[in-house]
């Protein structure tokens, strides 16, 4: 018997002859006070990220390309990582090519082995999806795929993020019951309210020191 299954044979013995205490979870408690009409979630997220530096637009479908492009031309940005093959990786590509744009377009479609140095160094910008975004406490909610692994939104300087407004929700356990988490949890969901910061040295607070630096978020209005 493996030291694993050793271990659970022990808890499951540690049991026997107890009752069980029933459960008296109350579901308001952790919805009630953290849910708002539908017309005001948006703007208290917008509210609540950028009180913490985080850049917030409202544009639309076919409008951020052109709205991402602009940013990064003001911030005398030339290149981009992409994830080519998402619906919004596409799309992107599609107006930098319709725009006759010099921007460079970047993926990552190699083991990281193979450019981890071009990554750290010289990828100044990335764009990614998100899952949605929770209204009550101004965060993103982050899923790396194999199109998007979490180095896509950790690495870059600058981080770029596009949320449907129809995928904001009110709180942490409304999105865990609507996605069913609890039949399959995501292996590596994350909540993400800003950029990344830290005071640790001298308590003077420092914008980028384990992740990006800037954080920029495209709410699609009608998505």
């Amino acid at each position: 018997m493996s030291a694993k299954a050793n271990i659970l044979a022990k808890l499951q013995r540690s049991l026997e002859g107890t009752t069980p205490i029933a459960d008296d979870f109350d579901e308001a408690l952790v919805t009630q006070p953290w849910s708002y009409p539908a017309e005001q979630r948006i703007p208290r997220l917008r509210q609540l990220m950028e009180a913490v530096h985080t850049e917030t637009h409202l544009t639309r479908q076919a409008e951020w390309p052109a709205l991402v492009e602009r940013l990064l031309i003001e911030r005398d940005i030339a290149s981009l990582l992409i994830a080519p093959s998402t619906a919004h990786g596409e799309q992107f590509s599609k107006h930098c090519q319709r725009a006759s744009s010099t921007l460079a377009l970047k993926a990552y479609d190699r083991p990281i082995e193979q450019w981890k140095a071009e990554l750290f160094d010289d990828t100044p910008a990335s764009l990614t999806g998100t899952l949605g975004a929770i209204a009550s406490t101004g965060s993103l909610i982050l899923w790396p795929t194999p199109e998007e692994p979490r180095l896509m939104s950790l690495v870059p300087p600058l981080h770029i993020a596009l949320l449907k407004a129809s995928q904001v929700s009110d709180n942490l356990y409304q999105v865990q019951q609507e996605r069913g988490w609890a039949a399959g949890m995501p292996t590596n969901a994350l909540l993400v309210s800003g950029p990344s910061k830290t005071a640790d040295i001298e308590q003077v607070l420092a914008y980028g020191a384990h992740g990006p630096k800037d954080l920029v978020v495209l709410i699609l209005e009608d998505a």
